[in-house]
């Protein structure tokens, strides 16, 4: 028999990485919710038809397709199969995939439930996606997303806000060297008529998108790969080594490009960041980085990512507005904008940086000790109290020696252990142990004064 293993790109979470998990979603959760987002679940798998042709060329080859169910071959396209056409054979016998992110998944529950929901629509989901791409450092193939989206508005507010939240979330996490990279699509649409290239935005994106990842010299060699010639890859080499200001760059871009495209997406990239300046920010930082492309075909507007100096990681979140993107689903005219955090990257990071609260992974605080049947029931009602109070209690399952049960209670990092054996019931008392100074202390009329004395030890 094979020893059992994990798909590449996936991973347990045991009960302590649960804890911190959990404390990050409850972090997101909470801002979302303070920003007016409601929560929504939709199904991990999604028609083919539906995720296809929605993350541009190399996305669609990261879905996971699902074999049709029982004999997947017998509607098969044979002449495909033969010609080894995976890609048109893929269809044939494969009619679902699991969702590659939200955001479809989401303009697809907007369309098919528009009648029911008021506009503009602000939801929140938090839910794993599944992606074929190359495991690594921060990358795996099944992650969550934690995403906010607007959609039936085109106010520029709505970005303002997202920006409000990734800096509001992150700071409650306490990440320092936080930096949100905005940027506008149509900026990039001013590129590519700049050089010539207005009718093909989509090579142009996604070799730029991977800047980051090849250098300046990949994005050369992936340009020229997909068709673009020498001035127009130095046009576009002058583009992205535009630096200065924020100002100076948008300056450069108005007076460059001349693009009446571009000019849209600098006034909307001004909008946002005096929408954003009413409040300020806490902490992170904003830049207008003319590189960042995110070359997934739906973005039309506004584009972020956001990294963490120092980190090793890529990017932790992202987003944009999507003016077209429920029109695939056949409601034209409807403006969307959201933003997505990336749960892993940020748990790697906090974990490097022990930036967790020492209490997260606690999940019991106090233990009863069982020393047989009669004390177990004076025990059951005791815990029961303390339940009720709002403390986290168990009494051991069985009358074990002491030294398993202090085991016990030591490796799940519980704070207090309460002692009631027959002399301490027939007393009146129990005695409560501090686990972390080994103390005990005599505490009489439990069922009155045992909350009190725990909640103050867990205060130390």
């Amino acid at each position: 028999m094979s020893k059992p293993s994990l798909p590449k790109g996936t991973r347990d979470f045991g009960p302590a990485d649960m804890a911190k998990r959990n404390y990050i979603f409850g972090t997101i959760k909470t801002v979302f919710e303070k920003y007016g987002f409601m929560p929504l679940e939709t199904p991990a798998m999604e028609s083919l038809q539906t995720l296809t042709g929605k993350y541009g060329e190399e996305g669609d080859q990261l879905i996971f397709k699902l074999l049709n169910n029982g004999d997947f071959l017998a509607k098969s396209d044979k002449e495909a199969i033969a010609a080894g056409d995976s890609k048109k054979a893929s269809f044939s016998i494969s009619k679902k995939a699991l969702r590659y992110d939200l955001t479809v998944p989401f303009a697809r529950f907007v369309v098919m439930n528009r009648s029911e929901i008021a506009m503009p629509f602000k939801r929140y989901q938090i839910q794993p996606v599944w992606r074929g791409d190359r495991p690594g450092k921060g990358r795996y193939q099944e992650f969550y997303q934690c995403d906010a989206d607007v959609v039936g508005s085109d106010s520029l507010l709505n970005e303002a806000d997202l920006v409000r939240i990734f800096d509001e979330v992150l700071d409650s996490l306490k990440l320092d060297g936080v930096v949100i990279k905005l940027n506008n699509r149509k900026i990039l649409s001013g590129l590519a008529q700049w050089i010539g290239k207005e009718d093909d935005l989509t090579n142009l994106t996604i070799s730029i998108d991977k800047l980051d990842k090849v250098g300046v010299e990949g994005v050369e060699k992936e340009l020229t790969n997909r068709g673009f010639t020498e001035a127009e890859i130095d046009k576009v080499k002058k583009f992205l080594s535009v630096n200065g200001s924020i100002e100076d760059k948008l300056n450069w871009i108005s007076e460059s490009l001349n693009s009446e495209e571009a000019k849209k997406g600098v006034e909307e990239v001004r909008e946002i960041i005096e929408k954003v300046n009413l409040t300020g920010l806490r902490a992170a930082e904003l830049e207008l980085d003319l590189t960042l492309a995110r070359g997934l075909n739906y973005y039309t507007g506004a584009i972020f990512e956001v990294i963490v100096k120092d980190s090793g990681m890529g990017s932790i979140c992202g987003g944009g507005r999507y003016d077209d993107l429920t029109g695939i689903f056949g409601w034209q005219g409807v403006s969307g904008v959201g933003i997505s955090f990336g749960a892993e990257r940020i748990m790697d990071i906090m974990n490097e940086r022990e930036l967790f609260p020492s209490d997260t992974a606690i999940t019991t605080q106090v233990m009863f000790v069982n020393f047989g049947a009669e004390e177990e029931k004076y025990c059951v009602k005791l815990a029961a109290e303390l339940r009720d109070k709002g403390i986290k209690t168990e009494v051991y399952p069985e009358a074990a020696k002491m030294k398993k049960q202090m085991t016990y209670a030591n490796a799940k990092n519980i704070s207090c252990v309460v002692m009631a054996g027959s002399n301490e019931i027939a007393i009146g008392e129990v005695r409560l142990k501090n686990m972390k100074t080994s103390q005990e202390y005599p505490i009489s009329s439990p069922f009155i004064n045992l909350a009190g004395s725990i909640n103050q030890l867990l205060a130390e």
